[in-house]
């Protein structure tokens, strides 16, 4: 998310992973750790990968018709 500038807080993003989680988007595994308590693996789901589909289909109608509204100008 760093690399990509997409400012996100602890405090956004963990009730963004718990709300694709309980949409079926994604699965986590608790693993244990060698520096400190266990931690949550967070990874897509088949459904979670359908859906993203749509999201990118949708993203690139959003962004063809942005770029020709600022040719206009």
């Amino acid at each position: 998310l760093k690399k990509s500038k997409i400012i996100v807080v602890e405090g956004t993003l963990y009730p963004l992973l718990n709300r694709l989680k309980t949409s079926g988007f994604v699965s986590y595994v608790w693993k244990e750790s060698t520096q400190g308590p266990p931690r949550k693996y967070y990874s897509i789901t088949d459904v979670g990968k359908e859906h993203l589909k749509d999201l990118t289909e949708s993203w690139k109608e959003i962004d063809v018709s942005v770029k020709k509204i600022t040719k206009l100008k």
